[in-house]
């Protein structure tokens, strides 16, 4: 039952949509309305609001970050995977908002960074590297996260390997639609500025 409950609220807080839920609390109104339709802090940025995207980037981090925190103190790394990947899994399906969320990018980093702090500035550097050169950050979110695989295979992490394999695929899948633009051209471009 405690298990139950520790999963419950890390999917939980992962499912608060943050996006959403500050767009219309500084009058942008329904982030969905916006760019691709997402309610993470990439599109959220496409209101034209660096500040209000930085915030829910900020917020939407938080939210995977601590169940993972709390978990590694309690318990052992591999309940505090799982406690990541719940939370992860809470903010692309969130049952508040009928499970169409987020793409949960900011989250695996969250998660990378409560499971592995070098991991995560490997990943983070390989994003912004990718980002800022092709001015994609679909592209750059897709890179990192495929070459944080090889850094759990490549230097044996000891979590269990399902628990991040689960987490990227479910982030490629998100990314589906992305990257048939990105095949065609179309995909929106960044200004990291």
């Amino acid at each position: 039952m405690e298990f139950f409950l520790i999963f419950l609220l890390s999917y939980i807080a992962g499912s608060i949509p943050f996006g959403l839920l500050i767009t219309k609390l500084y009058g942008y109104g329904d982030v969905r309305n916006y760019g691709s339709g997402n309610i993470g802090a990439t599109n959220v940025l496409r209101t034209g609001s660096k500040k209000i995207a930085f915030l829910v980037l900020l917020l939407d981090f938080l939210k995977c970050y601590l169940p993972i925190f709390v978990a590694l103190i309690y318990y052992n790394l591999n309940i505090a995977g799982f406690c990541g990947l719940l939370s992860i899994i809470g903010h692309i399906f969130p049952i508040w908002l009928k499970f169409k969320g987020g793409k949960g990018v900011a989250c695996f980093f969250a998660f990378l960074l409560a499971i592995n702090p070098v991991f995560f500035v490997i990943s983070l550097i390989i994003w912004i590297a990718v980002a800022a050169i092709s001015k994609y950050s679909s592209l750059g979110s897709i890179i990192s996260v495929i070459s944080s695989l090889f850094l759990f295979l490549i230097y044996e992490h000891p979590i269990n390997i399902v628990i991040p394999l689960t987490i990227i695929i479910l982030i490629i899948f998100k990314h589906i639609d992305n990257i048939k633009r990105l095949i065609k051209n179309k995909e929106n471009k960044i200004n990291l500025k």
